[in-house]
């Protein structure tokens, strides 16, 4: 492993890549047989895998030396640009008004909050109180402060937060390794002790009883998969919690959460096909749990139990008979009937042009998001006549950019406002609070509350981003969002970078990103592939991404990097790929089928070897990914088509490019193991004479660190090792800080 046989571009000599041993172990599925030489790097208890991952990491920080000056530049950039000492907008809750604080210097944020005002003006109620960063405001307190609970732990991530109605007790989760099991504490505030209850191995999602006596919390069992909701009662001990509700199918999904007026437990059971909703109503003695909808109707649903003029009613976000979904309002005592006679009330009528991604209530409104030629919006209507003939019209409130994402950030049920999240490629984040609509104000009204601040002379109109269409060999036009410096000129000379992602029905949607401009500085060209497998096209798009037509995504990703090799605006030599997760199996597939297109790729926490761990129903969430790719135990024909796709079991002997895999030690999503067995099938196969590496950290989650800082330094060390790649890493003229 010291032989220094190689030497990197500028000739300084390099050591030789760790060569894993092999130890052949057969897995045999459906009459195939297939041998892999590196499963045998799984055993992460095993003295001699940390010592290969440890080679691993010398390797990688041995070839991309030269590359540490950039990396630096490119940090201290996104640090130039981020305002450390920084702050949230307060939000409202019951009697307080909650934000968190960061500090120049520290990795964690500082979770506070002040006491709220009842005047009698409800929108004047509603206003957030100025807080100014670094300057404590009378009666602020410290709820949590991260950089005290890190100290001294290698990793820190809250997963969870909670506080009762009185404003009394606070509850916290907190992972210290990043596997994401988080221990739970309760901290008094009136006198700042901590009570003696403490949760262990907790899942994400923490949430009080309304009357404070209890504590609602998820469990994951051994594949990591959430399947218990437990209630607390304080002061009582921890093996007595009671299970609200256990789900034993693996491949169902479970979390729960609060009815916006909090007079019911909802608890969410499902997968990306169907799914089920079951009310536990907090003022029922008996303590029933019943059924909304049962998932043997095989509808893929929401429900919201709420009062409308004072009758219950449930809200439903659904898909029967409507493929992007629709609302239906039903009053409870139809859903005791068989289904095919239940009569619901239309609120949303179901569009072949609108997804229907979900809806809500408020005390006055019913808020509704939903996403249109790509791009997430939001619409709200008075509640008064809800399915009605008498229904009012959705006032949805108006941007003026073509590109874009606006989300509900948040909703209490009383308040008179909703607040909203807005961003674009070149438009920092903004939070509005959006007064909604009545007679008075029948298009209500944005709020603009804050834009985060961009340091260093940042102007957006350096930049330009534009909506291209690639078209697939099938005739499909696939979306792209193009983003360049101002400065480049469309004359074939640019370097180019194509991301995608394309699973799970996530949407890539426009957001503004500090890093990025690092590498828009230098004069690449930053394509964002809307591929099939995502959601931004509706659920059609999903549909054509997943299980027998997962090969959409790959190729509809190839068709875009080929638009952007025939643009005009880059040299097709100088074209890098970038995905992480699912798109980090992208990066993998893509690399087999085309990589004499790149100049680079880099895989961060890549799936790369799905059909291994989806054949394992004991692997961490195998059995939940079933519905995205195919269940390949039962399935012969899901086994071979995963099979034929599959990045480590389809290298060949070509010759590869760069390539990066970035993984985490304690990722429990994408295991290490993958891009680690990848990586060495890769140096086996590959014809050619790039370097490729793996870069493994050690303390990590799948999120990789936990400190801001050090989320800087992996980002600058993706981006320097595309830029490198690409020779791009020379600032335009006038590019760059200020």
């Amino acid at each position: 492993m010291t032989s220094t046989s190689l030497q990197d571009s500028t000739g300084t000599a390099i050591p030789a890549p760790p060569v894993a041993k092999k130890i052949p172990t057969e897995r045999t599925h459906h009459g195939e047989t297939f041998v892999d030489n590196y499963e045998w790097l799984r055993d992460k208890e095993s003295q001699e895998v940390v010592e290969h991952l440890r080679a691993e990491n010398a390797y990688q920080e041995a070839v991309t030396a030269h590359q540490e000056p950039l990396r630096e530049a490119i940090f201290q950039e996104i640090k130039g640009r981020t305002q450390e000492t920084d702050l949230s907008v307060p939000h409202r809750k019951d009697g307080w008004w909650y934000f968190s604080r960061s500090a120049e210097g520290k990795e964690y944020g500082i979770h506070c909050r002040v006491k709220a005002q009842d005047t009698g003006d409800k929108v004047a109620d509603w206003t957030p109180p100025h807080v100014e960063a670094g300057v404590g405001i009378p009666g602020e307190e410290i709820l949590l402060d991260g950089n005290v609970e890190a100290e001294g732990k290698p990793f820190f991530s809250v997963g969870g937060t909670a506080v009762t109605v009185d404003g009394n007790l606070y509850a916290y989760a907190v992972d210290n390794s990043g596997d994401e099991r988080f221990t739970l504490r309760i901290k008094d505030l009136r006198t700042g002790e901590l009570l003696p209850d403490v949760i262990e191995n907790i899942f994400y999602g923490v949430s009080f009883s309304p009357d404070g006596s209890r504590l609602f919390y998820t469990v994951v069992d051994e594949s990591w998969r959430p399947y218990q909701v437990k209630s607390h009662v304080l002061g009582t001990p921890v093996a007595e919690d009671a299970v609200v509700y256990q789900e034993d199918d693996p491949a169902m999904w479970l979390d729960f959460e609060l009815s916006a007026d909090r007079r019911y437990l909802v608890l969410g059971i499902g997968c990306s096909e169907y799914s089920e909703t079951r009310l536990l109503r907090f003022h029922d003695p008996a303590g029933t749990v019943n059924t909304v909808i049962s998932r043997d109707e095989r509808i893929l649903y929401e429900a919201e139990p709420f009062l409308l003029d004072g009758q219950e009613k449930i809200l439903l976000t659904h898909n029967r008979g409507a493929i992007n979904s629709m609302v239906s309002l039903a009053d409870p005592a139809e859903l005791q009937k068989p289904l095919s006679e239940q009569a619901w009330q239309t609120v949303v009528e179901h569009s072949d042009d609108v997804r229907v991604n979900g809806a809500g209530v408020t005390a006055t409104h019913l808020i509704v998001s939903i996403r249109k030629d790509t791009i997430e919006r939001v619409q709200v209507m008075g509640l008064a006549g809800l399915g009605t003939p008498a229904q009012q019209e959705p006032v949805e409130p108006a941007f003026d950019e073509e590109l874009y994402t606006a989300g509900v950030g948040g909703s209490d049920y009383e308040a008179p406002v909703i607040r909203l999240g807005y961003t674009s490629y070149f438009t920092p984040s903004r939070i509005y609070d959006f007064v909604l609509p009545t007679p008075e104000r029948p298009g209500g009204e944005l709020l603009l509350r804050k834009e985060s601040p961009v340091l260093g002379g940042y102007d957006g109109s350096d930049y330009i981003a534009t909506r291209e269409w690639a078209t697939a060999a099938d005739g499909t036009r696939i979306p792209l969002s193009v983003l360049r410096h101002k400065g480049i000129k469309q004359d074939s000379t640019a370097a180019g970078l194509v991301y995608g992602y394309g699973s799970y029905e996530m949407s890539m949607d426009p957001g503004f990103g500090i890093a990025r401009l690092s590498l828009l500085d230098r004069g690449v060209v930053f394509v964002i592939a809307h591929i099939r497998g995502g959601g931004e096209l509706g659920r059609h798009w999903y549909e054509d991404g997943k299980k027998l037509t997962k090969k959409n995504t790959f190729t509809d990703f190839v068709d875009a990097t080929d638009w952007l090799a025939n643009s005009g605006w880059v040299d097709p030599s100088r074209i890098a790929a970038l995905g992480g997760s699912a798109g980090g199996l992208l990066m993998g597939a893509v690399a087999n089928m085309a990589p004499e297109k790149y100049a680079a790729i880099v895989a961060q926490v890549p799936f790369v070897d799905p059909l291994t761990s989806i054949l394992d129903p004991d692997l961490p969430l195998s059995a939940l990914e079933w519905e995205e790719w195919g269940n390949p135990i039962t399935d012969p024909q899901a086994y071979a088509y995963m099979k034929s796709y599959s990045p480590y079991e389809n290298v060949r002997e070509v010759a590869y490019p760069k390539i990066a895999a970035v993984t985490s030690f304690n990722d429990t999503r994408v295991l290490y193991v993958e891009p680690a067995k990848w990586v060495q099938e890769l140096r086996n196969k590959t014809a050619g004479s790039e370097p490729i590496v793996m870069k493994i950290e050690m303390d990590g989650g799948h999120g990789g660190a936990s400190g801001r800082y050090v989320q800087w330094r992996e980002r600058a060390w993706d981006y320097a090792f595309i830029a490198d790649a690409l020779g791009a890493v020379d600032l335009l003229p006038g590019a760059g800080l200020k």
